[in-house]
């Protein structure tokens, strides 16, 4: 066979070769095709798999799939029931009126039933929850993301700070790990994951928007120190996860700020750090119930005004306006008119931040505190008492109606005071031993209305000098002239600092 001929074989063998593969490719492909549309057909699954990695698109990120997929199976659904009679509400709680539709049915007797949420903080069952939550069940149910339910048992809890643990029984449960909540910063991106009104399991997103946050609500012995968010929280997301994108948990949903008693999320929720979280849950399986250090003051903090009043270079710190006999403080020689700057070095911004730190510090533990006293620093070392939550303080207004004694009207600030009486002393509740005059009438609009002196008041000092009698507060405002005075105001029990502009 010549090369001329066995070129053309050569061609025609390569040609055949390469239409076979050809027919054979689309053949392949058809099977796909076909193979591919019954999948999708038979398991719609495929093509609707959750993410395992954050979704970014040109570096931003458009899905948190990751981190709810990695944190929900933790949160869980709590129903709390009472068996009846007096009960506090919780979230989620059917209304009043509910059983008045119902006259035959003897309403005192009715179960009542709230809903809440909770996170499992460790495999063995254990719940991070709000005490409001569980208060005064008789019965706690709780329900996980996969529809399980399990009877849950009390293992303590803590009215003021609004913490719970639960433990249900079983092993291996999903968990979250606590985080930091001190390395939290204002802006940071968080997710909200609760039970809101009992719906079901959902999740909000939004942003830390401040930090050691009070809420006013509560009684005086709660401890606060919220973050902020504006994340939607409604009622049933108490109890329930503050994640960061870590998928850590950084707070316990607690309180929301509403336009109405029992409204929605007007983007102000607060969540319960977990630093506080952890110090809390910790002592109370240990020791069922949270031990806390006490200085025995009453503080309060340093505004612009005082700052000037007292020459300070800046208003930080908080000023003590009380040291209860025989406390801690009172023990190591703390008085009233100091000025607390640190605990154990660190600066007190406030005095919610002296108070919490204090109070995660253990009893008999010994702190340093650095105080300036007659415009001296010094450090003082105080061994701490222990916290014990006192009875409802008075500070309502006192009527102090007498027509004994003598009065004197004070242009200056706008009062009209009065010595101390045994009878106006005895309504007043005032010990013996206290020296001071009392605001019989405040004049509206006065300096001293504006500052928020109010009858019955009782003033101890004005410009850091005692004042026993009327003869002493005319000459400590001779002294002052048209400064700017410092007084130390008594009122239901607590003294506390005000500062007045007199008229000129």
């Amino acid at each position: 066979m010549n090369k001329k001929i066995m070129n053309r074989f050569n061609g025609r063998y390569i040609l055949g070769l390469t239409l076979v593969s050809v027919i054979l490719i689309f053949a392949g492909c058809g099977a796909y095709w076909n193979a591919s549309k019954n999948s999708s057909a038979t398991n719609p699954k495929a093509l609707n798999e959750k993410p395992s990695t954050p979704i970014v698109v040109d570096g931003v990120r458009t899905s948190y799939a990751d981190i709810v997929e990695k944190t929900a199976p933790a949160v869980v659904q709590i129903t709390a029931i009472s068996s009846g009679g007096k009960s506090k509400k919780v979230d989620g709680n059917i209304p009043e009126d509910f059983f008045e539709q119902f006259p035959s049915m003897p309403q005192e007797h009715q179960p009542r039933r709230g809903f809440g949420s909770g996170v499992i903080v460790k495999n063995d069952g254990t719940i991070l929850t709000n005490h409001h939550v569980i208060d005064e069940a008789d019965k706690i149910t709780v329900e996980m993301s996969d529809n399980k339910s399990y009877a849950a048992k009390v293992i303590g809890s803590d009215p003021p700070s609004d913490l719970a643990v639960l433990k249900i029984e079983g092993e291996n449960f999903p968990f979250l790990n606590l985080g930091d909540s001190d390395q939290v910063r204002i802006g940071d991106i968080v997710l909200a994951i609760g039970n809101p009104l009992g719906i079901g399991q959902t999740v909000t997103s939004g942003i830390i928007s401040a930090k050691g946050r009070r809420t006013g609500l509560g009684d005086g012995s709660s401890f606060q120190d919220f973050l902020q968010t504006d994340a939607p929280i409604n009622q049933g997301n108490s109890g329930g996860a503050l994640v960061n994108v870590k998928g850590e948990l950084v707070g316990i949903n607690s309180q929301i700020l509403s336009n109405s008693a029992g409204g929605g999320s007007i983007g102000i929720g607060f969540a319960i750090p977990s630093n506080m979280s952890k110090t809390v849950m910790d002592q109370l399986i240990e020791f069922g119930k949270v031990q806390r250090g006490m200085l025995g003051v009453n503080i309060q903090d340093i505004n612009s005004e005082l700052a000037k009043t007292l020459e300070l270079n800046e208003a930080s710190g908080v000023i003590v306006s009380n040291v209860r006999e025989g406390s801690a403080a009172d023990k190591a020689g703390i008085k009233r008119g100091d000025i607390i700057t640190k605990i154990n070095g660190e600066i007190v911004e406030d005095g919610n931040l002296l108070r919490n730190k204090v109070a995660a510090t253990k009893p008999e533990t010994q702190i340093t505190l650095t105080v300036i006293r007659d415009k001296k620093e010094q450090e003082i070392k105080v061994t701490l008492d222990e916290f014990k939550i006192e009875g409802a303080k008075e500070g309502q207004e006192k009527d102090t109606k007498t027509d004994e004694g003598k009065s004197t009207q004070n242009g200056k600030l706008g009062l009209s005071l009065q010595p101390i009486t045994p009878e106006i002393g005895k309504a007043l509740k005032i010990p013996a031993e206290v020296k001071g005059v009392v605001v019989m009438e405040v004049e509206s609009g006065s300096p001293a209305d504006e500052q928020g002196i109010i009858k019955g008041d009782v003033i101890l000092e004005i410009n850091r000098q005692s004042v026993a009698n009327l003869e002493d507060v005319r000459s400590a405002l001779e002294k002052s002239g048209d400064k700017t005075m410092l007084l130390l105001i008594s009122r239901g029990g607590q003294t506390l600092f005000v500062t007045v502009k007199p008229n000129n």
